[in-house]
């Protein structure tokens, strides 16, 4: 029997861990950090938590994305010739389903489900998963073969992935993130230019300009503007324009705010056209019908002309851009978390003309305080969400928006990005004595 190693507990690995023991692998799984896993001690699973320590007779390595390559348990797999790979690498293994790629530093979520959702507008049913939260290893045996699965893919799975093969594979953007972990812009680059990798010449490949993508796909690219280019497959000049089909439909009749969401729209629309021949009609009502994605500026609460936006997702400072571009009026910016490494001058300029005052919380609120100061950005260093809740609505005026953007991640003070965010949603609708959307 083959031995296979689980390196991490979170959702991924405790799915990869019970496919691997339902396919008749003898399963290891371990987690640095103690861990209740009972369900898979039922199917079999040797759970190993806290555990740090090298671990031979192994043939196969399930690296979970919060690890890093360089532990000691991964290092010696290395060493030692064994195939190390990622969750959704697994399970693209065993699932015969056409797949999407998407990834990019901002709206991989947005766009994974805006895909998601126009394809089934369109009639051909298919599933979001990977990085939005649905470990693509749930749906080994659980989905029909002819399923699309639209695909989320974060730098850390993409470093893992050997045969993976979408039909369709986009890099969104490129900003700074994730620094802390791969070290340089060109590392980061590097692992989600890997989505491209197998890619064949009739695949779809939507990549920023310039951006290097190997493998033999064609590279094309999405534009913020008029088509100047043939690689240029959707643009946004006067409303959206597909290839091969012209003019989509008008940007104000598309409920997405912002023009990062612009750019989710135009892969989207280019990815659904290529793939299965969606008509304009057939997108633009699709566009219109959809609700968006929890924690990406998502309008939780209302009372005296203040409004509350919950954009938790915004986890770097290129995301709190983005969101401060779709509300440019009048915002009480909540922002801070954990650091990731990247400046927030750039989110300090930003500020200068759209934010009336910020209310800075967790890890990285003084560096923030600081950045904005220097801007002549007024500061408030509320430290908790709660206090900074209270302390922006009540200076609040009709017209304002208070929006959570915090430019950091959440691991300071919170489980993840979509915990800030329920936090946030159930802190807003108790102050405001109602249940919020």
């Amino acid at each position: 029997m083959n031995t296979a190693l689980i390196v991490g507990l979170g959702r991924s690995g405790r799915s990869a861990a019970q496919l691997l023991a339902r396919r008749g692998w003898d399963v290891i799984a371990t987690d640095a950090q103690a861990a209740d896993a009972d369900e898979l001690v039922a199917v079999g699973v040797d759970v190993r938590a806290p555990w740090t320590d090298p671990i031979d007779g192994v043939d196969l390595v399930v690296k979970s994305p919060g690890v890093p390559g360089e532990i000691a348990l991964i290092a010696h797999a290395r060493a030692a010739g064994v195939e190390i790979i990622s969750e959704i690498e697994l399970a693209a293994r065993y699932l015969p389903n056409p797949m999407i790629g998407i990834t990019g530093t901002n709206g991989k979520t947005t766009t994974t489900e805006l895909v998601a959702h126009l394809l089934g507008a369109c009639g051909h049913p298919a599933i979001a998963c990977g990085n939005q939260g649905l470990p693509m290893t749930d749906l080994v045996g659980e989905v029909d073969p002819e399923t699309w699965l639209v695909v989320e893919c974060s730098s850390f799975q993409l470093e893992d992935i050997v045969r993976f093969h979408p039909r369709a594979a986009v890099v969104l953007n490129l900003s700074p993130d994730h620094l802390d972990r791969h070290g340089s812009m060109e590392r980061y680059g590097a692992a989600k230019a890997t989505l491209f990798r197998n890619l064949d010449a009739s695949d779809l490949a939507i990549a920023p300009e310039g951006f290097q993508v190997p493998g033999s796909a064609r590279p094309r690219t999405i534009r913020e503007g008029e088509r100047v280019s043939q690689i240029d497959v959707a643009w946004s000049a006067g409303g959206l324009h597909v290839e091969g089909i012209g003019n989509v439909v008008s940007w104000d009749a598309i409920p997405l705010r912002g023009r990062h969401n612009r750019q989710n729209v135009m892969a989207a629309a280019a990815i659904v056209h290529e793939l299965i021949g969606a008509t304009a009609a057939q997108i633009a009502e699709g566009l219109r019908s959809f609700a968006g994605v929890p924690h990406r500026l998502e309008v939780v609460g209302e009372r005296d002309g203040v409004t509350y936006i919950n954009d938790s997702k915004a986890t770097n400072v290129d995301a709190a851009l983005a969101a401060l571009d779709a509300y440019p009026d009048r915002v009480r910016l909540i922002a801070g978390g954990s650091s990731k490494g990247a400046t927030f001058a750039p989110l300090a300029q930003a500020a200068r003309t759209v934010v009336v005052r910020a209310y800075l919380i967790g890890q990285t609120a003084e560096e923030i305080a600081a950045a904005f100061e220097a801007e002549s950005v007024a500061v408030v260093v509320a430290m908790t969400l709660e206090r900074a809740i209270d302390l922006a609505s009540q200076d609040a005026v009709p017209g304002d928006v208070i929006l959570l953007a915090p430019a950091c991640a959440s691991f300071d003070q919170f489980a993840n990005f979509e915990d800030r965010g329920d936090q946030f949603r159930a802190l807003v609708a108790r102050r405001l004595g109602s249940s919020s959307r």
